[in-house]
């Protein structure tokens, strides 16, 4: 008995307040059914609640919140206002530190895709574009046509120029 007496005392108080879970309650009002020093104890327990209870509400009936309202905005109406580069600085102060941590890592990652994305376009070579060009080399016996392309490939290209004459056979 004395093993639920100490279990029941540690719920008490919680049990007043009525913050037991629904089988913590049952267990208790079995045991306060059958044992009087622990509804002695719930009882001392609803009266301390009372003591301190009824000052705090007879305080707060008491007490003229419109006056004291009153005289607070009086002294903050009081107060000469801020240059606004001080105004400014506070609240930009304010709102940085009002920032979540979760929103740095959130902030990193943003920076981070906008940098994969805009970085290629910014490394892209910007030099102006490399026109095709064409060289025509002439000599006794052959023509030639060199022709170099944008992206740097060559192409040779031999002409003969003897339609009239026969080629010798070798």
């Amino acid at each position: 008995m004395k093993d639920r007496c100490s279990v029941v005392s540690a719920l008490l108080e919680r049990y007043h307040d009525q913050e037991v879970t629904e089988e913590e309650r049952r267990l208790i009002e079995d045991h306060l059914s059958q044992c009087p020093s622990c509804r002695d104890l719930l009882s001392t327990t609803a009266q301390i609640g009372t003591l301190i209870k009824l000052p705090i509400q007879e305080a707060s009936e008491r007490a003229d919140f419109d006056r004291t309202w009153t005289k607070i905005r009086r002294e903050i109406e009081k107060r000469e206002p801020l240059p606004w580069w001080e105004s400014f600085g506070d609240r930009l102060k304010a709102s940085l530190f009002s920032w979540k941590r979760a929103w740095i890592p959130a902030m990193a990652a943003a920076l981070i895709v906008v940098g994969l994305i805009v970085g290629p376009v910014l490394l892209e070579d910007q030099s102006p574009l490399k026109i095709s060009s064409v060289e025509y080399v002439e000599s006794a016996d052959y023509n030639v046509m060199i022709y170099e392309g944008e992206k740097g490939n060559v192409t040779i290209i031999w002409l003969f120029d003897r339609s009239d004459e026969e080629v010798p056979a070798s």
